[in-house]
């Protein structure tokens, strides 16, 4: 076998994205694009700012002397420095260029931060229903994953996460708006939190707090998501750019330090090391030079808004259960049959609907709606969702 055995043991059981995904592309093939519903992947269906594309012209037709060669793996440091402006502007705090660092997205990201911090056999608390690649960065980089669920709100559980706290602990591992919910964790939430990680500090166990702050821009209704970095001291933010500006496959981000943390020069070396020991080396050159200045800048959340409404309203007079996201693009409802895996193929089969199953996020039971997806796509699969919840809701 070519594949390690680890290897094809984590492609058995992850994948589901993807897997449906690439079952979307085959039905769209045989009944024709207009007649799938295809909600199975976080691909952002606008475009970037125009100020963005106008950007990254200007930058190709002036070019600065030198500006696709190596700089320092931690990137530029004027650009880095246009961060650390927005960033302190925006959290109210000192930060400067030597707390932020240039990645290749949020998961180039995670993963060097993750090899930076972890010792071997070192636990990493992560709630559910979370991205499960994660469980994968984790353990790639010798460390053990810790899941906890959360409340039925999907709201943190203090509780449990206490409980799983163990001498092992290095880091718990947030993601908000989340990931498959778009719930958003609430301030009161993330204090009671940072509470229980400061009672630890006090018995002498230094737990980091890190934050994927991918959808942080992705908000509805106004809400400004809690100030993380005020909450709790040792927290290290990962963003990408991959959604507030609709650029996934350009792989540009940066990891934010809390200027709270002390030894924060010696983690940019270990991001530094860590970026070239697993081949990132820098993060892209050209849009390094475009995304600086965009920091204040996102899609037009009221798009995404519109969609959210309109599928949730059906959705809930339809009968299923679900909760309502304030940020990001998903929908996790509860399946109204127990094996939402034969629920999902019955959406597939029946309306040509194609979501995500819970299991893919570590929470059997659900399903995922990415709605990421042109407007008249979800206006298409209304119906089917009448349709399927009037057959199988009781």
């Amino acid at each position: 076998m070519i594949v390690s055995h680890k290897i094809k043991k984590q492609m058995e059981e992850t994948g589901w994205i993807r897997r449906m995904f690439e079952e979307g592309i085959n039905m769209k093939r045989q009944y024709g694009e207009e007649n799938v519903f295809d909600f199975s992947l976080g691909n952002p269906d606008v475009e970037p700012p125009e100020q963005l594309k106008q950007s990254l012209i200007d930058t190709l037709n002036m070019p600065v002397t030198g500006m696709h060669r190596y700089m320092p793996n931690c990137g530029y440091d004027d650009v880095r420095e246009e961060i650390a402006a927005y960033l302190k502007e925006y959290y109210g705090m000192p930060f400067s260029a030597k707390h932020t660092y240039m990645t290749a997205g949020s998961a180039g990201g995670l993963n060097i931060l993750l090899k930076s911090i972890l010792n071997k056999d070192d636990e990493v608390i992560v709630p559910t229903p979370y991205f499960m690649e994660f469980k994968y960065y984790i353990e790639s980089h010798g460390g053990v994953v810790r899941l906890v669920n959360t409340k039925d709100d999907f709201q943190l559980d203090i509780q449990k996460i206490e409980e799983a706290i163990t001498p092992k602990t290095r880091a718990i591992l947030i993601n908000s708006p989340n990931n498959p919910t778009g719930v958003i964790y609430s301030e009161s939430i993330l204090r009671e939190l940072a509470e229980l990680l400061y009672t630890h500090r006090s018995k002498g166990k230094k737990i980091y707090l890190i934050s994927d702050d991918a959808y942080k821009k992705l908000v509805y209704e106004n809400i400004q998501p809690p100030n993380i970095f005020s909450v709790y001291d040792l927290v290290i933010s990962v963003t990408s750019h991959s959604k507030d500006l609709a650029l996934p496959g350009e792989r540009i981000g940066y990891i934010a330090i809390s200027p709270e943390i002390k030894d924060v020069d010696m983690l940019i070396s270990g991001l530094m090391f860590s970026s070239r020991a697993l081949g990132f080396v820098n993060a892209p050159a050209l849009f390094q030079r475009v995304v600086g200045k965009f920091q204040k800048n996102s899609v037009d959340i009221l798009e995404y808004q519109k969609k959210r409404d309109i599928l949730f309203n059906t959705l809930v007079e339809a009968g299923f259960q679900c909760t309502k996201p304030m940020g990001a693009f998903y929908i996790f409802p509860k399946s109204p049959i127990d094996d939402e895996l034969e629920f999902v193929k019955l959406l597939q089969e029946k309306e040509r609907i194609l979501v995500v199953p819970g299991r893919g996020f570590g929470k059997e039971g659900f399903f995922r709606i990415a709605y990421c997806v042109p407007f008249k796509k979800v206006l298409g699969a209304l119906d089917g969702f009448r349709r399927i919840g009037k057959e199988y809701i009781k």
